[in-house]
């Protein structure tokens, strides 16, 4: 006999109500069907759970065990539920770094306003596909090349490329730096999801490389000072750390910033999210739209 929620339910109504017969009532059945589901899961468990008396209803030691088990076994249950059913009521756009970059507190405000039937979430998740391929999210937003076969994806915009270094760095005075001299340094890399590789410098002048797995440990090991790192303009202001500063490289190809989905299950809201994402992305590229913004101010 195989293990079933609706036995962890009756286990948690019996001890909740405090009696068969009030747990009876709350969960629409007979006293007698309540007697029988516990005796299964007990059977099914090969131990007892309650201790019975005319007075009082008390779980075992093995009781009190699975009682915790099945309360955590049950909230799961009823989340993978309502994931279920309200899918399409909630967006999850993962992100391995950055999410929209400078954009992003603009883009939940005004996703908002104009879908409230649409919950969004933003989910980091340091894999390749921001999360996508594993089911963590219905839209993700990378900055590397984009998988082939399952995936569809829009670019949405592009991103310079800026150097992180140490506040006290040499550079740290300048307003932005060259690929030649980055490659002069120690390069930190996050092999799994950064967009910087040595293919950006000559063979004859690469720089040398510390590779690392995760945006923590790449700060943490700029900071220090030892290193110095590249990056899409879309980490600087979602990683302002104490100790480390950003300059643009100015002579690297900036990056491109895409929307991903899967191919055969798009989310019905990806469209609207590709349009408002584009949109802003575009604002920000105008020669104008940082001058406009002064004058108001």
């Amino acid at each position: 006999m195989d293990l079933e929620l609706r036995q962890l339910r009756c286990l948690v109504a019996i001890v909740d109500a405090g009696t068969f017969t009030d747990a009876a009532l709350e969960l629409g059945v007979s006293q007698a069907a309540v007697s029988r589901t516990l005796a299964s899961l007990e059977q099914v468990l090969g131990v007892r759970l309650l201790h019975r008396t005319s007075r009082s209803l008390t779980p075992t030691t093995a009781g009190v065990q699975v009682l915790a088990r099945a309360r955590h076994l049950l909230a799961e249950a009823d989340n993978l539920v309502r994931e279920a059913t309200t899918g399409h009521t909630r967006l999850r756009i993962g992100h391995p770094w950055s999410a929209m970059g400078r954009h992003t507190g603009e883009f939940q405000r005004r996703w908002a306003g104009r879908h409230p039937e649409v919950e969004l979430l933003l989910v980091r998740t340091n894999s390749a596909t921001g999360g996508l391929a594993e089911g963590l999210c219905d839209l993700a937003v990378l900055r590397t090349p984009v998988p082939a076969g399952r995936f569809a994806d829009a670019t949405v915009g592009h991103e310079d490329r800026y150097c992180a270094m140490a506040a006290d760095d040499p550079w740290a005075s300048r307003r932005s730096v060259t690929l030649a001299e980055v490659g002069t340094r120690v390069l930190v890399i996050d092999t799994r999801t950064g967009t910087t590789t040595t293919d950006l410098w000559p063979t004859d002048a690469r720089p040398r490389v510390e590779r690392i797995h995760d945006i923590d440990d790449w700060l943490a090991a700029i900071a220090t000072g030892r290193s110095v790192g590249v990056t899409p303009h879309g980490t600087v202001p979602q990683y302002r750390r104490d100790g480390i500063v950003y300059r643009r490289v100015r002579d690297a190809p900036r990056v491109p910033v895409r929307l991903v989905w899967r191919r055969d299950d798009p989310h019905p809201a990806t469209h609207a999210a590709v349009a408002l994402l584009g949109k802003l992305y575009r604002g920000a590229d105008r020669p104008h739209a940082t001058h406009r913004t002064r004058v108001q101010r």
